[in-house]
């Protein structure tokens, strides 16, 4: 394997190389970089901000009619107040001075692009980069809310969220993609190598599932979810359809997702990294769609739509760690094994009894874990410790953190519905109307 990902890469270096030397595709001027490079972190950050309508659509359709409009607006506002706690705090605590946080508190961001083009100056756009990290964080929120929902109020999420993206996600981000302490000298001497995550199987998905993980047990699961004698009970969503289309939503988005984690587009070595990073996620997810699919059909006799669609994102999630190192088929094996994982992780938390609405928390954490693992089966030059270190002590932070927030919430202002409200529907309850006015309860009121 490593061979034949060594190969590949004197291969693409040698074609690298030969492009760069045809008068055609010369070394371009550092404008034309700087215009290239914040292209694609613009065209990246649109298209990973597209992902937060997949996210509304699948979890749209994977919960009950009756909670289908209030799960719409968590997923709007979650993304309007991800976005504005990434520009008062969350840039600056993730990218500036790690070595002060206090100091960087509500630090409000804005462009600064004085140094642009000058020697050892910026490549990129300040605006650009924020734009494209900003949708990051507010897809580490989107996670949560899938695993928490039918049963938790609509502003204590919300509160959540604001600390989730303004403290939470940017700290263990900074550690990793701000320079911080997983890239010192002294954690590769202590573990063979810096920890790799290209584009976030664990900064991203694995943080917004930890955290998702702890909301669950907190909250505890949904009335009548396991009864008496450990059963589940089946709790059909409104729409499969809807939540096939979130999946290719969210298939299209990852594209952006991982190819713009490239960070760069002026060269024609970018170019091809960037075409074999979306060949990769794109095969990553169709082994994760298509084990799901054996895996089921082997298991339950009968092939699960859920479990599709959470294979192919089993796949997307379990490549963003590394999607730039291994070839079409390992890739697709790295998804395949995502993609088998779900089948059996989504029962095993149902034993557990946490109730994950969405199985976010099958798909995104345990997937994150194994994508970021499996780094060092492509990628010679990093180490199994380092990647294993870092992912603990990430999870670590974001369990003990997530927590402390959950935890103050429910004992101030209170997490869950009622009884009452959760049998209602959290779309009557906590809005006052329904996704679906027709076939509702509320359909039942009207007299002709």
């Amino acid at each position: 394997m490593y061979i034949q990902s060594f190969s590949k890469k004197l291969l693409l270096a040698g074609l690298g190389a030969g492009l760069l030397s045809a008068p055609a595709l010369a070394e371009v001027s550092a404008e034309t970089a700087y215009i290239l490079n914040s292209l694609l972190f613009l065209i990246g950050g649109f298209l990973v901000m597209w992902m937060a309508a997949g996210f509304a659509m699948l979890e749209a359709g994977l919960v009950r009619s009756k909670n289908v409009a209030d799960i719409c607006v968590k997923n709007v506002a979650l993304y309007a107040i991800a976005c504005i706690m990434w520009m008062l705090m969350g840039y600056n605590l993730m990218y500036q001075d790690v070595s002060g946080y206090f100091g960087t508190f509500f630090s409000l961001w804005s462009p600064d692009d004085s140094t642009a083009l000058a020697e050892g100056g910026a490549t990129y756009a300040a605006g650009s980069d924020f734009f494209f990290q900003m949708v990051f964080v507010a897809t580490t929120a989107s996670i949560v809310s899938g695993t928490v929902a039918e049963r938790i109020k609509l502003f204590p999420f919300l509160i959540f969220t604001a600390i989730l993206a303004g403290l939470i996600y940017p700290i263990q981000g900074s550690w990793e993609w701000g320079g911080g302490w997983l890239n010192s000298e002294g954690f590769v001497e202590a573990f063979g190598s810096e920890f790799a995550d290209f584009a976030g199987s664990t900064l991203v998905h694995s943080t917004g599932g930890w955290a998702a993980l702890v909301g669950a047990i907190i909250l505890g699961p949904r009335l009548g979810r396991y009864s008496a004698d450990g059963k589940v009970r089946p709790m059909p969503g409104s729409s499969l359809p809807l939540a096939t289309l979130g999946t290719f939503i969210l298939w299209f988005g990852w594209f952006g997702f991982n190819g713009a984690s490239q960070l760069a587009m002026a060269s024609a070595g970018d170019s091809i990294a960037i075409s074999n990073i979306f060949v990769n996620t794109n095969m990553a997810a169709a082994g994760g769609a298509f084990a799901a699919a054996i895996v089921t059909k082997l298991v339950y006799k009968k092939v699960d739509l859920s479990m599709v669609l959470n294979g192919a994102l089993a796949g997307l999630v379990s490549i963003t760690a590394g999607p730039d190192t291994p070839l079409p088929l390992e890739a697709t094996l790295i998804g395949a094994v995502g993609g088998a994982l779900v089948v059996f992780a989504v029962p095993f938390f149902d034993k557990l009894k946490i109730d994950d609405v969405v199985g976010a928390i099958s798909v995104h954490l345990v997937c994150g874990i194994w994508g970021t693992l499996a780094v060092a089966i492509t990628n010679p030059d990093i180490t199994f410790m380092a990647q294993l270190i870092g992912v603990l002590a990430i999870g670590a932070y974001v369990v003990v953190m997530s927590a402390v927030v959950w935890l103050a919430l429910k004992y101030t202002i209170g997490i869950r519905l009622s009884d009452e409200e959760e049998e209602l529907g959290s779309d009557l309850a906590e809005l006052g109307l329904e996704a679906y006015p027709e076939f509702g309860r509320g359909s039942q009121k009207l007299s002709f």
